[in-house]
């Protein structure tokens, strides 16, 4: 056991806990409505529990899945699927500890005493550690962990210890990332060692502000970057505890899961700013015609914003009431599309000569008040495309 359970070359970490830490503070800031991160989060648990689970040999179809982590109290028939549901009875217990509880040896036992009940207690005390002789090896290289018995409570109090002082020195997200190490390192427990390490990993990451906003699943890192994960974790035992590899890996992993999820919140406010700005400018036209074109227009905006991107034969076909008693519906058809290309507010692209409309949600940034008024006033009356009808 090493005399101090937190050291690393910081210069070596530092760029990595800069990017971290820059990437939490933007995910933090983006606005957003609340109802768009409630169904990002239950994505987010979603990969977060397949990913902790799945690092460990889990086995399941999506549809085991989804009955793993549902809230039904339907009877789960294998290993994985047991596995999965103690996981999210975790996860939503980990979202209920208040911050002034300390994280000590009784905190982590209970964290295994929920991870193991009803999944793996076939084999292993749940919330106990390993008893005299009961010894483990395990990862690669091939290593020990601590002795079973005292040695192994000793150890796992000593790093609750470290984390209640050591650690205070040190940024909250080096903190979390060395307790997931040493814990692993320690192998208290007969089985569950990694997915306990990595929700305990959770719990601190959450007190840092990550999960402010919504859940960053870092388990799913680890198990897409799993051949890394195991590597990085031995070789921290190889260099005799020094933890600057893992501690690099894992600020990385922090980085590259936030600003994934900032980019899946992105498109919700850029839908948001795109409707303003649709609202706002071509609510203000003014003469009876360009009123009525811009209200058959608005209708195909507010399809594109729901689907994105659609072949304009079945923009058409949802719309056709719109054009029916018009003298010339495919040619009024052809004027909108062509009028909301030209205003850049969509795309069409031709895929397999199909012609496929795409919403351009950088409009807002794009268009100004002035430019959208001189484009509309040099539109032509009519225009068409053999190839678009």
């Amino acid at each position: 056991m090493l005399k101090s359970l937190i050291e690393y070359d910081f210069i070596s970490v530092a760029y990595e806990l800069t990017e971290a830490k820059a990437a939490i503070i933007a995910l933090r800031e983006i606005p957003f409505y609340r109802e768009w991160t409630d169904k990002l989060q239950q994505v987010e648990l979603r990969r977060e529990i397949e990913g902790t689970t799945r690092i460990e040999g889990a086995a399941y179809t999506e549809k085991e899945l989804d009955a793993a982590i549902s809230d039904t109290t339907e009877q789960l028939l294998t290993r994985s699927q047991r596995q999965g549901r103690a996981m999210k009875i975790t996860y939503d217990w980990i979202a209920t500890i208040q911050s002034e509880v300390p994280i000590n040896a009784s905190l982590i036992l209970d964290m295994h005493r929920k991870i193991i009940t009803g999944a793996d207690d076939d084999h292993c005390v749940p919330g106990q550690v390993r008893g005299n002789g009961e010894n483990v090896t395990f990862g690669q290289p091939r290593r020990r962990g601590a002795e079973g018995g005292m040695e192994c409570m000793s150890a796992l109090v000593s790093l609750s210890n470290a984390i209640q002082v050591e650690y205070q020195n040190h940024d909250p997200l080096i903190q979390a990332l060395a307790t997931h190490y040493h814990l692993g390192a320690i192998h208290p427990f007969t089985d569950g060692n990694g997915r306990t390490a990595r929700a305990l990993e959770t719990l601190m990451l959450k007190r840092a502000g990550l999960h402010d906003i919504c859940f960053v699943a870092m388990s799913n890192y680890y198990y897409e970057e799993r051949v890394n994960y195991l590597k990085t974790l031995g070789e921290v035992h190889t260099a005799s505890g020094d933890l600057t590899l893992f501690l690099r890996f894992g600020l990385k992993g922090i980085a590259q899961q936030s600003r994934r999820l900032l980019n899946e919140i992105k498109p919700h406010l850029q839908k948001v700013l795109f409707r303003d700005l649709v609202n706002e400018l071509f609510g203000r036209l003014q003469s009876p015609r360009k009123k009525l074109i811009a209200d058959r227009q608005m209708f195909i905006l507010k399809m594109l914003l729901k689907e994105d991107s659609m072949q304009a034969k079945d923009i058409y076909s949802e719309l056709i009431s719109k054009y029916s008693n018009l003298k010339a519906p495919i040619k009024a058809f052809l004027r909108d599309i062509f009028g909301l290309q030209a205003l850049k507010v969509i795309r069409i692209e031709y895929e397999n000569e199909v012609p496929v409309c795409e919403i351009n949600l950088k409009w807002p940034m794009e268009m100004t008040e002035v430019g959208f008024r001189d484009i509309i006033k040099n539109l032509p009356k009519a225009k068409g495309s053999i190839s678009l009808a």
